[in-house]
C-alpha cells in the first residue's frame, strides 16, 4: 500500500523497484572516487621513487595493506550482517554490561525487547538512513522475536560500529603521519650540526688532555648526584624531556661514540642522514595496525560500561608510558656520561662514550619503537572514539559521558601527540643509536640491494655444495663395498691355503 504524501512503500526501497538511473548514478560514484584515491595514492608511490624515498614508499605500501584489511573487515561486516541478526540470545543478557544506562519501559516483556533495540547507543541517529536500517533489519528482530529472545547486535549498531572501525584505522594513519612529520621538522633542525662538524677539523686538538669537566656533555648530564642519589638522577632525566632534549654536545658526543665503534675508519661519516634513514624505515612499522593492537581495540569496547569511565582512565596510561619512555631515553644519555665521569678523571683527545644494549629495557633497543607505536595507537583510539561518537550520537550523549571526564581526555591527547612528536621521537631517533649494532640503514641503497644479492648468492651456493656433498656422501659406500669385495678377493687368492693348493 502506497503511503500519503508521495511517500514510498516498503516494497518499493527494495532494489528490484529502484530506478535504474540512481543505481547506476550511485555506484558511479562510489568507483569514480575509489579510483581516484588509488590513481592518488599510485602516483605519491611514483614521487617517492623517483626521490629515492624507498623507506616511505614502503610506509605508502603499508598504509595500501591497511586500506585492503578495511575493505575485508567491511566486506565481512556486510555479508554476514544477516547471520548476525539471525543469532539471538535471552534478554537477560542483554541488561549486563552496557555503555548507557537503559530508560525503564512501562511495557512488559515486549517493552524490554524494543528497548533493547533503541537503547541510548542508538538514539539520536534515527535518521532516514537509520530508519531504512531499522525496517531491512526486522526480519531478524521478528525472527528472535518468535523465540522470546533479542538479536544479538541490530543491523544499526552493526553499521556504526562498521563505521568506527574505518574511523579509528583513519586517524591512527593520519597522527601516525602528523607526528613522523612533525618530530622529521624537528630532528631535520640538527642538520646544521652535522654540516657544522663535517666542516671542522675533528682532528686538530686530538692529542690535548682535558679534565672531564672540561666537556659540555659531562658537565650537562654529570652533575655529581647520579653516585648519591639515583632518584635524583631519573628525576632530571624526567624534567629534561620538556625543555632541550637534545643539545648540541649530546648529539656530537652520540655521533662521535657511534662513528668510533661501528664505522672507525670513516671519521666524516654522515651520523645524520643515517638517522633519517632509520626513521623513515621504522614508519612503516608505527603506520601499520598489528595484530595485537586489535586486541587492545575489542578489550577497550568491552570495558566501554556505564559509570566505570573506563576511557577516561585508559587516557592516562599512554601518558605515563610516554613520560616513562622519554624518562628512559634521557636516562640513557646520562649514564653514557655517567660511564665516562666515574672511570676517567682527564682525557686525551676527544671524548668517546661506549654504545650498548644494557643501557635499554631487558636489553632491547627495539623495545622502544613497540611502545612508541602503541602510544599512538591508543592516543588515536581516543580521538577517533570521540568524533564518532559526537559525529554519530551528538555532544548530548550518555555514550559520550560527561564534560569534565570529556575535556580531561581530549587535552591529554593534544599533549600526548605533541610531546611525542617534538621530544620523544626525537629522542628515540638518535638514542637508539647507542645500541650494540648498527642498523643496515647504514649503508646506501643500492650497497644494501648489492650486499642482499650477495648474500643471497652465498646461501644459495652453500646450499648448492651441501647438496653436492650429500650425493657424494651417499654414491660413496657402494664404491667402498665394491673395494672391499676385491681387497677380499686378492686377500683369498694370496692366502696360504690356496698358495699350497
Amino acid at each position: 500500500m502506497g503511503e500519503a504524501g508521495g511517500g514510498f512503500s516498503e516494497e518499493q526501497m527494495k532494489l528490484e523497484y529502484t530506478p535504474t538511473w540512481i543505481v547506476a548514478g550511485v555506484c558511479s560514484v562510489i568507483v569514480l572516487i575509489s579510483l581516484l584515491v588509488e590513481r592518488l595514492l599510485h602516483h605519491l608511490g611514483k614521487i617517492l621513487q623517483k626521490r629515492d624515498q624507498k623507506p616511505l614508499f614502503e610506509a605508502l605500501q603499508k598504509v595500501k595493506e591497511e586500506l585492503m584489511l578495511l575493505g575485508f573487515i567491511s566486506l565481512l561486516l556486510t555479508v554476514f550482517q544477516g547471520a548476525i541478526q539471525k543469532i539471538c540470545i535471552p534478554p537477560g543478557w542483554a541488561n549486563h554490561m552496557l555503555p548507557c544506562k537503559r530508560k525503564e519501559s512501562s511495557a512488559g516483556g515486549g517493552g524490554a525487547t524494543k528497548e533493547h533495540l533503541s537503547s541510548q547507543f542508538l538514539v539520536g541517529v534515527l535518521n532516514h538512513g537509520g530508519r531504512r536500517l531499522l525496517t531491512s533489519g526486522e526480519f531478524g528482530i521478528e525472527h528472535c522475536q518468535k523465540k522470546g529472545k533479542v538479536p544479538l547486535l541490530s543491523l544499526e549498531a552493526l553499521h556504526h560500529l562498521h563505521i568506527f572501525i574505518f574511523v579509528l584505522a583513519l586517524t591512527h594513519v593520519v597522527f601516525s603521519v602528523l607526528t613522523m612529520v612533525l618530530g622529521g621538522i624537528k630532528i631535520r633542525q640538527w642538520k646544521h650540526w652535522e654540516d657544522q662538524i663535517q666542516k671542522d677539523d675533528i682532528r686538530t686538538n686530538s692529542r690535548k688532555i682535558r679534565h672531564v669537566n672540561q666537556f659540555e656533555f659531562i658537565r650537562d648530564r654529570f652533575k655529581g648526584i647520579g653516585k648519591d642519589s639515583q632518584i635524583l638522577s631519573w628525576l632530571h632525566s624526567f624534567v629534561k624531556q620538556f625543555y632541550g632534549s637534545v643539545t648540541k654536545s649530546d648529539y656530537t658526543t652520540m655521533r662521535l661514540g657511534f662513528i668510533m665503534t661501528h664505522c672507525r675508519g670513516n671519521p666524516k661519516f654522515d651520523f645524520h642522514k643515517y638517522m633519517v634513514r632509520v626513521l623513515e624505515a621504522d614508519f612503516k612499522k608505527v603506520v601499520g595496525i598489528s595484530w595485537y593492537l586489535w586486541i587492545f581495540v575489542v578489550i577497550f569496547l568491552l570495558m566501554n560500561v556505564n559509570g566505570w569511565h573506563t576511557y577516561f582512565w585508559i587516557s592516562f596510561f599512554p601518558l605515563f608510558l610516554l613520560l616513562a619512555l622519554g624518562t628512559k631515553l634521557e636516562q640513557v644519555i646520562t649514564q653514557l656520561a655517567h660511564e665516562v665521569a666515574e672511570k676517567h678523571s682527564a682525557i686525551e683527545g676527544d671524548l668517546v662514550v661506549k654504545p650498548s644494549d644494557e643501557h635499554f629495557w631487558f636489553n632491547q633497543p627495539r623495545i622502544v619503537l613497540y611502545l612508541i607505536h602503541f602510544i599512538l595507537f591508543q592516543n588515536a583510539f581516543e580521538i577517533a572514539f570521540f568524533f564518532w561518537i559526537l559525529t554519530t550520537f551528538g555532544f548530548d550523549s550518555c555514550i559520550m559521558g560527561q564534560v569534565g571526564f570529556i575535556i580531561p581526555r581530549l587535552v591529554i591527547g593534544a599533549i600526548i601527540q605533541l610531546l611525542c612528536s617534538y621530544s620523544t621521537l626525537p629522542l628515540y631517533a638518535i638514542v637508539t643509536q647507542m645500541g650494540s649494532y648498527f642498523k643496515k640503514e647504514i649503508f646506501e641503497d643500492h650497497v644494501q640491494q648489492g650486499l642482499v644479492g650477495w648474500a643471497q648468492k652465498v646461501k644459495k651456493r652453500t646450499a648448492q655444495k651441501a647438496e653436492n656433498e650429500s650425493a657424494s656422501a651417499n654414491e660413496k659406500p657402494p664404491v667402498e663395498s665394491s673395494v672391499k669385495i676385491e681387497m677380499n678377493l686378492l686377500a683369498k687368492e694370496n692366502s696360504p691355503q690356496n698358495g699350497a693348493s
